[in-house]
């Protein structure tokens, strides 16, 4: 069991990075047989791994129940962020009053020891304060919305310009007002946050459009 999870992540990771950066395209087929074959495992991995990409909004299902890669537009992307950001605004917020000292001195470490992968990193950040707001219906309404949205996250990192410089002052912006106590300046800085996000996929998908 566990080998087969740890090949549906395989799967799963490698076709996300692909439809993110445009390698597969929209309507593209993404046949059981032939990504099992690429990948040298059986079709059971890669079934659950396509079903991920189904509940993610990547892939859906196309003529005959075959599975093919869903378009994602500038609008769709622009719905996702909008919600995905009032809801971590609302986290932040209730994080800046709830998280303890133990919680708030993790936070800080956090961006403290950045110098690994900054997507992790950005992850572990939002994270904890999706656990400092000690808000279970909260917490359940982010792992959807993250679900959805931590490849296209992701790979905004990839892009050209500085968004990892950018986010980093952002984060830090977020942390100083969490540390002060200040819900609601710390609900604004992530919303705007999440709004540069969106900036910096929407340039992504652009860049892609014109190749």
């Amino acid at each position: 069991m566990a080998n087969s999870e740890r090949s549906a992540d395989h799967v799963h990771a490698a076709l996300s990075e692909r439809i993110v950066a445009g390698t597969l395209r929209p309507g593209d087929a993404l046949t059981e047989s032939g990504i099992a074959e690429e990948f040298g495992m059986s079709r059971t991995p890669v079934r659950e791994a396509l079903h991920r990409l189904d509940s993610e909004g990547l892939v859906e299902r196309g003529p005959r129940r075959a599975f093919v890669v869903r378009r994602m537009s500038v609008a769709d992307l622009r719905d996702l962020f909008e919600t995905l950001g009032e809801i971590e605004a609302i986290c932040a917020r209730l994080a800046a009053h709830r998280m303890t000292e133990i919680e708030r001195d993790a936070l800080t470490r956090i961006l403290a020891d950045d110098n690994g992968h900054y997507a992790t990193v950005n992850a572990r950040f939002h994270d904890a304060l999706r656990r400092g707001a000690q808000n279970r219906t909260i917490a359940a309404l982010l792992d959807d919305l993250n679900r959805r949205s931590l490849p296209w996250r992701e790979a905004s990192f990839r892009g050209s310009g500085d968004r990892i410089g950018q986010s980093r002052d952002e984060h830090r912006a977020i942390l100083q007002a969490v540390l002060a106590r200040d819900g609601d300046y710390a609900a604004t800085l992530m919303r705007a946050h999440m709004a540069s996000s969106l900036s910096a996929i929407s340039e992504m998908l652009l860049a892609e459009a014109q190749v």
